[in-house]
């Protein structure tokens, strides 16, 4: 019998491979060997893969018998679920306004002093360096090497 891990598996793989089949109707371009269904088939392929090894580790933990639940303060955490889609819905309503850049720098650095506090400024410089990092390395993979422009800000130009 599947447990909660297995079913969410299947549901992926099903998912997955259905998206997988529709991406056979995207055109081919002409101009370029990449066509439009390249990238979506690596995540659909990616995820039907993790979705098999998620399936297959359930079935084994079934076999070995299932684990005990987590104890309390293991168990989700609704408050910062709400706080996570509150950034999250933040970061779409200043995306226009400022910009992809520095959009998302601030919605990487707050959803992580969100998630785990920083105690000691040693941490905070961590969470400025990931938001950076991560802000100039989305850029210049989807500006330069993609070739995809990204929302600039009404109020910044960026």
């Amino acid at each position: 019998m599947l447990g909660r891990e297995g079913i969410a598996g299947l549901v992926c793989l099903v998912l997955s491979l259905g998206l997988l089949a529709l991406t056979r109707d995207l055109p081919q371009s002409s101009m370029v060997p990449v066509g439009p269904g390249f990238y979506p088939r690596i995540v659909l392929v990616l995820m039907a893969a993790l979705s098999v090894m998620l399936l297959v580790s359930d079935v084994l933990a079934g076999r070995r018998g299932r684990p005990a639940p987590p104890p309390a303060r293991a168990r989700l955490n609704y408050g910062l679920v709400a706080a996570t889609f509150g950034v999250f819905v933040v970061y779409v309503f200043l995306l226009p306004a400022l910009g992809f850049r520095i959009a998302t720098f601030l919605f990487v650095a707050v959803l992580q002093a969100v998630l785990e506090p920083p105690r000691g400024w040693r941490r905070w410089v961590l969470v400025l360096v990931v938001a950076v990092l991560t802000s100039w390395v989305t850029h210049l993979v989807f500006e330069h090497y993609l070739s995809v422009l990204l929302p600039r800000g009404r109020w910044t130009g960026m």
